[in-house]
């Protein structure tokens, strides 16, 4: 067996509504083992959707629906569905006495039009829905392929797939093998440099290796294949052991775990503190620290010092310093991480300056230069960095995370 989904809507499509359905039901396809190639996006659109059903028919054999299962006109998937196998639509009085007990428990009337949540494909069974008033349907239009249908709402959907279709495709031989992956998490390392590295592991078959990017940060994927977890995790430890040797510090974490996690227990393992001195980044490092449960451990506070008078006055910028060298510069950054480490008395104090953009730059200081500054008790130090023009949120993520990065590296160099 294997899937594809098809999420329904033309709001998703335009970007209004994330698909976080598509997302859910991967991660599950996974658990159970189900082979999931393709994921299709179409609007409220009914020959579209027919064009999507075709391709996606001829190329897997489960196809799961969210959305369109509403009472408006423009929620068309089961009418839709029904009409490209030819099947005429039936109304279960079921659904009907189930909707109007639900509408009758919040003091309201069913109306007319949710009647058409009623009708479902001849042969096609109940998907019941326990909170909404959108049930779906389990139907088999033809051998060797299996429809399911979910309301768009993701507490709806979520329900009806832990409580009935996961169930109904374990009945159907589904769930036998799953596949458990384990992600690597890389930083101050190219995607293009990390490939050349670790080449070799791509191709593999069980487990296997693919790379990904996302806000300068590089991952591996390891994916094994095996009928319980336990097998699948003894396939993947000894690959993640040479991609971890062969990465050395390059690899900083896996899984869940962040730069902001990773620096907060290397700072409580050496009982060291930390504050932060932020301008153009605006206080998003200290959210990254601050994001972290426990952080109050180690992180004490910041200053977002984005104006000029800021630095002088409450990090003890000297003013001089500006004037000949600009708030973009190296002496900058390292007087403010000093004067945030002396005002709240921590460990280690890191600031971050620069030009996020999109305005500001010049040939001399361009957009994407960052200076990022360290400070503890033997002093202060900072790196200039030039991540380029790629937008200000992308500039302001990467600063922050190299920030933290550049402290990750002394700590474990034993300073």
């Amino acid at each position: 067996m294997n899937a594809e989904i098809i999420s329904v809507g033309t709001e998703l499509l335009l970007g209004n509504i994330l698909n976080s359905n598509a997302q859910f039901l991967a991660q599950q396809f996974a658990e159970l083992g189900i082979p999931h190639y393709f994921q299709t996006v179409v609007g409220d659109n009914p020959e579209r959707l027919k064009q999507a059903i075709q391709i996606a028919s001829d190329r897997a054999n489960l196809l799961v629906f969210t959305g369109g299962l509403g009472p408006t006109p423009d929620d068309l998937t089961t009418e839709t569905i029904a009409d490209f196998f030819s099947t005429p639509l039936i109304e279960k009085a079921e659904i009907v006495e189930d909707i109007a007990a639900k509408f009758a428990q919040r003091g309201r009337m069913m109306t007319d039009n949710n009647r058409k949540q009623a009708l479902i494909p001849e042969g096609a069974e109940i998907l019941h829905n326990p909170i909404g008033s959108a049930p779906g349907m389990i139907w088999q239009p033809r051998s060797h392929l299996t429809i399911l249908t979910f309301p768009g709402v993701p507490t709806e959907m979520k329900r009806m797939w832990h409580e009935i279709a996961v169930p109904y495709l374990r009945q159907q031989g589904c769930g036998k093998e799953i596949i458990v992956s384990r992600t690597l998490r890389f930083w101050g390392i190219s995607e293009s440099a990390l490939a050349e590295k670790v080449g070799t592991f791509f191709d593999l078959q069980n487990p296997t290796v693919a790379p990904y990017a996302n806000y300068g940060e590089v991952k591996l994927r390891i994916s094994a294949k095996s009928a319980s977890e336990q097998v699948a995790q003894e396939l993947i430890a000894p690959v993640e052991q040479q991609l971890r040797q062969i990465a050395d510090i390059d690899c900083y974490g896996a899984d869940e775990e962040s730069l902001a996690s990773v620096v907060g227990e290397l700072l409580k393992e050496r009982q060291a503190t930390l504050s932060v001195a932020e301008s153009c980044t605006g206080g998003g490092l200290g959210q990254m620290l601050t994001r972290v449960s426990g952080s109050s451990a180690y992180f004490w506070g910041g200053v977002v010092s984005y104006d000029n008078s800021v630095k002088e006055r409450l990090l003890g910028v000297d003013p001089k310093a500006i004037a000949t060298q600009g708030a973009v510069s190296a002496i900058v950054a390292e007087q403010m991480a000093a004067g945030v480490r002396s005002r709240l008395e921590t460990t280690w104090g890191i600031s971050i300056t620069g030009v996020a953009g999109p305005g500001g730059g010049s040939d001399e200081k361009p957009v994407g230069l960052v200076y990022i500054g360290l400070a503890n008790s033997e002093g202060a130090t900072s790196q200039r960095y030039l991540f380029g023009d790629r937008g200000r949120d992308w500039v302001r993520q990467v600063s922050a995370c190299s920030a933290l990065d550049q402290l990750r590296r002394i700590l474990l160099s034993g300073a």
